[in-house]
């Protein structure tokens, strides 16, 4: 089993910044690859980036290339989402997700393991 929790949502200003931590536990190795979506009220998942624990490989939603960036300092710590140069529609629930696949993947349903979601609000 695995299990994932984020944490670092808040309320920040129209070009403010935050991080999210996602803490990854159990069998870890179910999970080489881990993925950040978020989702308002009503609407599907949108996928926001990904990471791939073997190589570090990374990949951006158009959207929030050049302002977010998803990394870990090392293979068995948390993975962070830096989101920077935030703007109100960046407003959303953001979810942590793991999958057993070096894919990373940008949909929702190709995900096995979720966390709860954080708020991450963006004032204008």
């Amino acid at each position: 089993q695995v299990q994932l929790a984020e944490s670092g949502g808040g309320l920040v200003q129209d070009g403010g910044s935050l991080r999210l931590s996602c803490e990854i536990s159990g069998r870890t190795s179910e999970v080489p690859t881990t993925a950040w979506f978020r989702q308002a009220p009503g609407k599907e998942s949108e996928f926001v980036a990904g990471i791939r624990r073997r190589d570090v490989t990374t990949e951006y939603d158009g959207s929030v290339k050049g302002r977010f960036r998803t990394f870990r300092n090392n293979p068995g710590g948390p993975v962070y989402l830096q989101m920077n140069s935030l703007k109100p529609e960046d407003t959303d629930v953001y979810y942590c997700a793991g999958r057993g696949s070096l894919i990373i993947a940008t949909m929702a349903n190709d995900y096995t393991y979720w966390g709860q979601g954080t708020q991450v609000t963006v004032s204008s």
